[in-house]
């Protein structure tokens, strides 16, 4: 799964051209679920979202997350984290998973991040027309890859 991760002074989504979900300061999470995935790591990613030291403390550190904050979250489905473009400029999505997978990560993932203390969880629906409005925090993009999680693993 990838994540894209931006800290923000607010944003939200109009999802069908419905009414704004909005929240205050805290993360916008473009969440990607590739055709390898398991739901195993989801609880994971969404603890390291959360915990993210991001945000600056009284001496102006990144040394706060949007937990310790109680601060919000937005979170989008994004299949297209995993565009492919080597063969040309028209991105393949062949490494994105199919519904079943990714709508049961995304779900997974918004319970757990629920779970995290975040003051105010919004969210986008998989598969949906979405705008995403968004007021950053600064200069503070993150993308955690949990492929990257197995670097120098065995893996079958």
């Amino acid at each position: 799964m990838r994540a894209v991760i931006q800290a923000v002074s607010s944003a939200s989504v109009r999802v069908n051209g419905g009414e704004p979900r909005p929240i205050g300061p805290g993360l916008v999470i473009l969440l990607g679920v590739k055709d390898t995935d398991t739901l195993d790591i989801v609880p994971k990613l969404a603890e390291k979202c959360a915990g993210l030291r991001i945000f600056k403390d009284e001496n102006d550190k990144l040394n706060l997350s949007a937990k310790d904050l109680g601060y919000s979250a937005l979170v989008v489905s994004q299949f297209t984290l995993y565009g492919d473009t080597k063969k040309g400029f028209r991105p393949s999505f062949i490494k994105a998973a199919r519904p079943p997978l990714a709508v049961d990560a995304y779900e997974l993932f918004l319970a757990e991040i629920n779970k995290q203390g975040l003051k105010d969880v919004q969210h986008g629906e998989f598969g949906a027309d979405m705008q995403v409005s968004l007021v950053n925090e600064g200069p503070c993009t993150i993308v955690i890859d949990t492929d990257e999680w197995h670097k120098g693993e065995n893996k079958p």
